[in-house]
């Protein structure tokens, strides 16, 4: 889930960093998500409904012991559901519900759980069957400017420099980076110091920049629009769509800094690795 809106005038940044041991910890729960989403991407066809993948995605985390971290989070009107789910123009915090999908569309699904008290958070946009062209191009460059991001941060120093190369490789590709919503340190708490934007600015730079150094743990979260940059709330006070009604699309991973440099940890399972529910965790 995003942080938002955009980074605020603060003069600290305070960044908590993680032992190896609580990496450890976190992976556990970021397997767990990758799980989720797994669950997800079998069940995204044409005549499927966002409620009907969320409710999966909710008997997942049930069934390893995960306790959902986005449903009841605080607004105008508690979070009704487990994941976020946008579809098309809808760029984050879409509400899951009757809705069926359709040849064509696009959805983007987010959420995040907390096992044994640490926290993972991951997301995804998928095509719903053929999409066209330009909206493929979107998915490819959204799903390219997180993995440029992973790249960077085992070079770069600060965040700002990840940042700045971020937003220049999406305007190369002819789309437009969302502003209002950033991502966020992540650890006992879903939404954590530092904010992680997807872009640079001057009072960034100088306010909010912090270094990328072993222990630091973070979810990037690029948002990348096919036009305007602009996003409006709907009526149900959470769903942000594009002023425009173009396509928006949206990849996350938490990521972590390590003395070897970045690991993803809510990417697949590596060997060694089991995610089993908790009932057969326990008779093993």
């Amino acid at each position: 889930m995003v942080f938002g809106p955009g980074p605020v005038e603060v003069d600290i940044v305070v960044v908590n960093l993680r032992s190896p041991r609580e990496i450890a910890l976190m992976r556990r729960a970021g397997l767990v998500v990758w799980g989720a989403h797994q669950v997800a991407r079998e069940m995204v066809r044409p005549g499927v409904t966002t409620g009907e993948i969320d409710a999966a995605v909710e008997a997942f985390f049930l069934r390893h012991g995960a306790i959902p971290l986005f449903k009841g989070v605080p607004g105008k009107v508690p979070f009704p559901a487990v994941c976020c789910i946008s579809v098309n123009d809808e760029v984050v915090h879409g509400i899951p519900g009757p809705r069926p999908l359709r040849p064509g569309d696009i959805v983007s699904i987010d959420t995040g759980c907390s096992l044994g008290g640490w926290c993972g958070d991951s997301a995804v946009t998928h095509p719903v069957g053929e999409v066209d062209s330009d909206v493929q191009r979107l998915l490819d460059c959204t799903a390219g400017v997180l993995a440029l991001a992973i790249e960077l941060m085992a070079s770069r120093n600060r965040w700002s420099d990840v940042a700045s190369e971020m937003a220049k490789y999406v305007r190369d590709h002819g789309f437009s980076v969302v502003e209002n919503f950033v991502g966020h340190g992540i650890g006992r708490n879903m939404h954590e110091d530092p904010q992680v934007p997807n872009f640079c600015t001057p009072a960034f730079r100088k306010n909010h920049d912090f270094e990328l150094e072993p222990g630091l743990v973070v979810a990037v979260e690029p948002m990348v629009n096919m036009g305007s940059k602009k996003v409006r709330v709907l009526a149900d006070h959470w769903t942000q769509s594009t002023v425009d009604g173009r396509f928006s699309a949206h990849f996350e991973h938490t990521i972590a800094i390590t003395e070897g440099g970045p690991v993803v940890l809510t990417s697949p399972p590596s060997p060694g690795e089991r995610l089993e529910p908790v009932d057969s965790a326990e008779s093993t």
